[in-house]
């Protein structure tokens, strides 16, 4: 129970616990701690151990002093060398103190570190260069926010400077300002006629980006309401007029049913009064006089029975005219 009062992070007693993911953020907050603590032991660390060497009064020279010999002064002084090496100790895990366990001094263990998971000269300058890239290339899209920009504009910067390679805040400032979309250029004009971007710093010009965040963020979703409200009248009256029109549509199709029905019903009132081809009226009168008893009429021209004397094809268009004009006269003496 008493452990979990002490757990990494939460103890300034403690070392931060080595990461080989994140060397990087290590190896920062372990300098910080280690100079928190002792400045001789950081120097311990990076220059190596303090000699056993003492100015000789006599011969005014430095000399190696045996233990015997060294003052307490002396014996302080060289005991930050092993207490340099047991903050590192306690820093490490069992596979990382395998590694190093047959160094003789706190600085050997470090160089080794470094070399392991920092590399090289060759490999640190190539590590710098893709950082350079990423810096230079670096850009921030449309809808991703200034904190999240941020984090990873700052995590390049960081890494450099871990690298003993780093931009000035100058520079910074202007690299981030040229990275935002083109929606914050009025902002970013503002900003350059308004403040001295050589003695503003990157996290003042985030506070201010981000506070014309908040007000963009308002704004948008204050026009997104009222699209959606004019949206939602729009459907509404949309509806309300496809309603209308369907009433309207329904109407007309009765009215239109009902003129269909009545032009129906005239023509079948005046169907008997249309105009019947010749054939068909001579074929229709030969029927009715047959039903008269007049079916053994025939022409008194020439005899036939098929046809009338004004039909007879044996008198002249004149004779014709005139036989049926007598007969019609006939016809009405009879009468």
């Amino acid at each position: 129970m008493e452990s979990e009062k002490y757990l990494e992070g939460q103890s300034m007693q403690r070392p931060p616990l080595f990461e080989s993911d994140g060397f990087i953020y290590w190896k920062n907050r372990f300098e910080t701690y280690v100079k928190s603590k002792d400045l001789d032991l950081w120097h311990v660390i990076t220059d190596g151990d303090f000699p056993p060497i003492q100015n000789n009064p006599e011969t005014k020279k430095d000399e190696i002093v045996p233990f015997h010999k060294q003052n307490d002064d002396l014996k302080k002084k060289l005991a930050k060398n092993n207490e340099a090496k047991m903050v590192i100790y306690n820093a490490l895990p069992r596979k990382e103190y395998e590694r190093i366990f047959m160094c003789q001094t706190a600085k050997e263990i470090w160089d080794t570190l470094l070399i392991t998971h920092q590399g090289n000269n060759q490999v640190k300058a190539n590590k710098i260069d893709l950082l350079v890239q990423q810096y230079e290339q670096f850009m921030i899209p449309e809808e991703e926010s200034i904190d999240n920009a941020f984090a990873k504009f700052n995590t390049i910067i960081t890494s450099l400077k871990a690298l003993d390679e780093s931009f000035s805040s100058k520079n910074c400032v202007r690299k981030f300002l040229r990275a935002l979309h083109p929606k914050w250029r009025a902002k970013v004009t503002a900003i350059e006629e308004s403040k001295n971007l050589t003695t503003l710093s990157l996290d003042e010009l985030i506070g201010n980006l981000k506070v014309y965040e908040e007000i963009i963020k308002k704004d948008s979703e204050t026009v997104k309401s009222k699209r959606e409200q004019s949206r939602s009248i729009a459907l509404k009256a949309r509806k309300e007029s496809s309603d209308d029109d369907s009433s309207t549509s329904d109407s007309e199709d009765e009215e239109y049913a009902m003129a269909v029905r009545d032009f129906k019903k005239f023509f079948k009132r005046r169907g008997r009064f249309v105009r019947q081809p010749y054939e068909e009226r001579k074929s229709f009168q030969r029927n009715k006089d047959d039903k008269n008893g007049k079916g053994k009429r025939k022409c008194f021209k020439c005899g036939d029975p098929n046809h009338l004397v004004r039909e007879c094809p044996k008198l002249s268009r004149y004779q014709n005219q005139k036989a049926f004009v007598e007969k019609t006269g006939s016809d009405s003496d009879e009468r």
